[in-house]
């Protein structure tokens, strides 16, 4: 949402949902949606490209532009895209049956679509807070305290298996009598439905249940705050992992982890960035800290190791083999997280030494796992992730993608924020520009999805070539030459939020074709390795943080994605931190995330020759083979 603004507020008027929301005047009416509980399809997580979000504005104002996806007539009669629409007035808005989202507490990712999501589980969170009254110690009845506590606490339905964590003795005798024994217990429930008792309260403090779920990315971190009575995320925040200040990937990181106090000083760096964000989210939330009773977080395996202080030295060399793939309960502050001393940290677990939680989670959120339909589950990412299967296998593997597609490696990229380029076209016949950038904000710099579109209508107009070379015939002053080589000149200074120039060079371009070439080699071998070609996939789920916005077809062109037909394609956002919420919000799924590791089996491409032989062929636009891109080297684009 916006910042707020405390002279104007507007409220939303949600029908048939009968829900108001108070926001501020500009506030993103999906936004204002998903904030207010009201669950809107939106398939291709607010692009603007799908149109499964329409809703019909009945009463006041919004600032929509009209897409091809409303037609003229349905304009006129108030239906608008929600994602593409902001707030200027008070506003009734209804919210036809094509455009409701009826998924319970999963459907309010407005990133989703709702044929995507994991089924058959319910809302019971791993945390819970219960709140016992207990009968006074006398004469006649003189039991210890814990053992008074424990016989209150079986007496309830379901709390027969129980264990105290042994913190819980120092203060308890004061607790117990502080409100006449009324207390509060909190309680987290592992994997064999036993519980462990880690806090108790004085009073009644059951309203103040909240948890934490953390994407944790090697470019960006991404974090929600959760409501455990409600079943609602009530504040997200996103920032930069500031390990990149010592490599960009996984691999550079392990390597400085090996020098003098490297490992300390890579795990101090990622919990830095994770206190920040918490307390922006607290903050964000109005709510005590210290009602945060629990912490879920997603990453791959060598950002896991590193988040938690163990040498990731092991998962470099032969056999690639992790200090663990099922890790246990961890206590936040053991690491330095600033929480609660009783908060524990509970990981999504990892299937190998660059196939981590992170890939689990995207699994479990989407319920891939449980469908029949062959699935390409791709995490475009600075460590690229790919699983191939359905509900009765899964191969897996990961091909180190650089962080081209997370705004890293290229001279003015960004994470997809206000300002980041993202839409682009080029006129066929002067080669100017024609950019679009996020919340349309001067541009600042460029975004994954953004640096796919340019390369990609570079590409097809002819100002770069197969090899990601500039034409230098063309007599454009957009192309020039400087230190490091051609350029092209997206937006001047005085155009921009930095006051210089931003530019895409050669060198960016050839950094996307190495990230692109590994992720289609990685596709193409998981498919080999079964036997399997591109045209037997019958779904690809795109997710990773860049997928949000990514264009289908301009990702076909430069070769990301695989040439078939653009309705199998759907796009889940972050498919990571959607596990992790999930995992914070049902047992039950908390539990799969541990079954859906077992069953997949890992291929190494680092040591696989295919994969080579794959990789080499992907190093040019789209493809060498001109036949795995018809409609690319046909132009039936």
């Amino acid at each position: 949402m916006t910042e707020e603004n405390t002279e104007i507020k507007y409220t939303v008027h949600f029908v048939p949902d009968d829900v108001d929301i108070f926001v501020n005047p500009g506030d993103n009416l999906m936004e204002a949606a998903v904030a207010a509980g009201v669950h809107i399809n939106a398939s291709c997580g607010g692009a603007g490209v799908c149109g499964t979000c329409n809703v019909i504005i009945k009463r006041g104002q919004v600032e929509s532009i009209r897409t091809d996806k409303i037609s003229e007539r349905d304009y006129k009669k108030g239906f608008r895209q929600a994602c593409k629409s902001k707030v200027m007035s008070d506003l009734i808005v209804e919210i036809p049956a094509t455009s409701k989202l009826e998924k319970a507490v999963l459907s309010r990712e407005e990133l989703l679509s709702s044929c995507t999501l994991a089924s058959g589980w319910k809302f019971d969170p791993p945390v819970k807070k219960v709140y016992l009254k207990l009968t006074p110690p006398g004469m006649e009845d003189n039991t210890g305290d814990l053992s008074r506590l424990m016989k209150g606490l079986k007496q309830l339905s379901g709390f027969d298996k129980v264990s105290v964590d042994g913190d819980i003795l120092y203060g308890l005798a004061d607790i117990l009598r502080k409100d006449d024994w009324n207390v509060t217990v909190t309680l987290l429930e592992d994997s064999d439905n036993s519980f462990k008792l880690i806090n108790i309260e004085p009073g009644d403090t059951r309203a103040g249940n909240y948890a934490l779920a953390f994407d944790i990315g090697t470019t960006a971190v991404r974090g929600q705050l959760l409501d455990l009575n409600r079943g609602r995320i009530l504040a997200q925040g996103i920032d930069y992992n500031r390990q990149i200040s010592y490599g960009e990937d996984v691999i550079s990181r392990i390597a400085w982890a090996q020098k003098q106090d490297g490992t300390e000083k890579l795990q101090k760096a990622v919990v830095a960035t994770i206190n920040d964000m918490i307390k922006g989210l607290v903050k964000k939330a109005n709510i005590n800290i210290s009602d945060i009773t629990h912490f879920v977080f997603a990453a791959n395996t060598v950002i896991t190791h590193l988040l938690l202080g163990l040498n990731p030295k092991y998962l470099r060399l032969s056999p690639y083999v992790p200090t663990a793939n099922y890790l246990p309960f961890i206590k936040a502050h053991r690491i330095g997280i600033e929480l609660s001393d009783y908060v524990y940290l509970y990981s999504l677990p990892s299937v190998a030494s660059y196939v981590g939680g992170d890939i689990v989670s995207g699994i479990l959120g989407t319920g891939t796992y449980q469908k029949d339909k062959l699935t390409l589950y791709i995490d475009i990412g600075t460590n690229g992730e790919i699983v191939l299967g359905n509900k009765d296998w899964m191969v897996t593997a990961a091909c180190s993608a650089g962080p081209t597609f997370e705004g890293g490696g290229i001279k003015h990229g960004m994470i997809a924020t206000s300002g980041a380029i993202e839409g682009f076209d080029v006129d066929a016949r002067t080669y100017e520009p024609l950019i679009t950038t996020i919340d349309d904000a001067k541009p600042k710099g460029i975004c994954g999805s953004g640096l796919i579109n340019i390369a990609a209508k570079l590409f097809e107009k002819g100002v770069i070539d197969q090899n990601g070379k500039f034409n230098k015939g063309l007599l454009n002053r957009r192309i020039r030459e400087s230190d490091n080589g051609f350029e092209y000149v997206l937006a001047y200074g005085t155009e921009t939020q930095t006051y210089k120039d931003i530019v895409l060079t050669e060198t960016d371009i050839a950094n996307m074709i190495r990230s692109k070439a590994a992720m289609y080699a990685g596709y193409r071998t998981l498919l080999q390795s079964v036997d399997k070609k591109f045209i037997n996939l019958e779904q690809v789920i795109i997710a990773g943080t860049f997928g949000n916005h990514i264009n289908i077809e301009n990702a076909i062109t430069i070769g990301l994605l695989p040439d078939i037909p653009k309705n199998r394609f759907l796009f889940v956002g972050n498919g990571s931190l959607l596990g992790a919420r999930l995992s914070a919000f049902s047992q039950d799924l908390l539990n799969d995330g541990r079954k859906i590791a077992s069953m997949m089996t890992n291929l190494e491409l680092s040591e696989n020759s295919l994969f080579m032989d794959n990789y080499v062929a992907a190093l040019f636009l789209p493809h060498t083979n001109g036949g795995e891109f018809p409609s690319v080297t046909a132009g039936g684009k």
